[in-house]
């Protein structure tokens, strides 16, 4: 018998986690939930916050040691990379646009984002005194903290995050320029290591259905008690979270890509999404741009006339360090919890967001869901408790599904433009290729 694929057993989870914590509202059995159920919620929550600081470190030395060929790809490279970074700068922005204009944290009642504060937002005073502090010493503070005294302390808290990105590009950047005779056993070592942290990340979603049940299972009995409506608040206020976050991933798909593509290749709108149309549905359906990565590449060379030169390297590389819809996501998320909690984010706040979304969503792998481990980064630099988690996980796999969309059409569009500016771009509109062989009939 064919075994369920990962997404289904999520949903299931979904589905029995909403029963299981409804049924404990009217049921009365609230506590069994909370006491028998809910840890393996929190354990699943200890697990993604465990492997985030190695697979950061791994994924980020492994991505930038591979860039050796820059040496001859140097400016092709530089277009790529410096292309990415904006878009997905880009991306942060307009999610933080978003979610600040449509506020949905604030459609759960107050009573209810206060309880939720008081109950998970245990690091709300170290935020505040943090943020004093950087006010006090000034406004360079945040780029001093992101380059640590002792690396090994960074590696103790997620917190410090930013100084094991800084450390990564750092060790990786000393690899490529390092004789690659003498570096060969560390990249080797860190080419396994990727894969044994992948494989990790690959083992713990496999129990993610179990503890997608529990964290919703004991959310909604926190958040509920014994009053059912507070449920449909919290659903009501996921609703309107799920609009924004989808709403920023269209304005991507539909409005800036077909821009760049307009301004700078003679690709039509509707002919670049005709050729990566196999490429988008294949990523919906798995939800990692690895995955897909042979189908894009196929469909960007032959289909859109792209060298393969520049799919070679354009691709691959976006399939690391391109996630615009990640980032979308990630910039929604944080402020959503952080709104759920009744923290007021400060624009330092939003500039951390920014830098530590832009950082994370380079780093993060190519595979399902690697979006909630980056989160659990985003959050710990704002000083909002990763026990947030709860409130997006039960919508986070569809929503994974769109945004992996954007990650692949964001891969796509930077390869037509790197190679257009390139002169290797060998597109023909097809109207225009129908038109030809018609006048080349005659009249008949």
């Amino acid at each position: 018998m064919k075994k369920l694929a990962l997404h289904w057993n999520i949903l299931i989870g979904m589905a029995i986690g909403v029963v299981l914590g409804l049924a404990a509202i009217f049921g009365g059995f609230g506590d069994f939930v909370q006491d028998w159920i809910k840890p393996f919620g929190t354990i699943f929550i200890n697990l993604l916050k465990l492997i985030a600081v190695p697979l950061i470190l791994v994924s980020l030395i492994d991505g930038i040691s591979n860039l050796t060929d820059l040496s001859k790809l140097s400016r092709i490279g530089g277009k790529t990379i410096g292309f990415y970074i904006f878009s997905t700068v880009l991306a942060i922005a307009i999610g933080l646009i978003l979610v600040n204009l449509v506020e949905p944290g604030s459609f759960l009642p107050e009573e209810t984002r206060e309880e939720l504060r008081l109950k998970y937002a245990s690091e709300a005073n170290l935020k505040m005194v943090s943020a004093s502090s950087v006010e006090e010493n000034g406004p360079l503070k945040v780029l001093v903290d992101i380059v640590p005294d002792n690396i090994f302390g960074a590696f103790t808290s997620n917190v410090n995050m930013l100084q094991v990105i800084f450390f990564a590009f750092l060790f990786g950047i000393a690899m490529v320029m390092t004789p690659q005779t003498k570096v060969l056993p560390v990249k080797q070592f860190f080419d396994g290591a990727n894969s044994v942290i992948l494989k990790i990340v690959d083992l713990v979603m496999r129990t993610a259905p179990l503890g997608v049940m529990a964290l919703l299972a004991g959310l909604i009995v926190d958040i509920a008690g014994d009053d059912p409506a507070s449920a449909i608040d919290l659903f009501q206020a996921l609703g309107v979270y799920s609009i924004t976050v989808l709403v920023g991933l269209a304005i991507m798909i539909f409005v800036f890509y077909p821009l760049v593509l307009t301004a700078f290749t003679p690709i039509k709108y509707r002919a670049f999404f005709q050729g990566i149309f196999p490429a988008q549905m294949l990523a919906f359906s798995t939800s990692s741009s690895a995955a897909t990565l042979p189908v894009t590449m196929e469909r960007v060379e032959k289909h859109l006339g792209v060298s393969e030169e520049i799919t070679s390297f354009v691709l691959p590389l976006g399939a690391t360090i391109n996630m615009d819809g990640t980032s979308i996501h990630q910039a929604v998320s944080a402020v959503f919890i952080a709104q759920a909690f009744g923290h007021d984010l400060t624009m330092t706040d939003q500039l951390v967001i920014v830098l530590t979304a832009t950082l994370a969503s380079i780093g993060a792998a190519a595979v399902p869901s690697a979006g909630l481990i980056m989160l659990v980064i985003v959050l710990g630099a704002i000083g909002v408790d990763p026990e947030g988690l709860a409130l997006i996980v039960a919508v986070d796999r569809p929503i994974d599904m769109c945004r992996t969309i954007v990650n692949v059409t964001g891969d796509a569009t930077v390869a037509t433009l790197v190679a257009s500016t390139e002169g290797e771009l060998k597109w023909l509109d097809p109207d225009q290729i129908d038109q030809e062989e018609t006048e080349s009939r005659g009249p008949r």
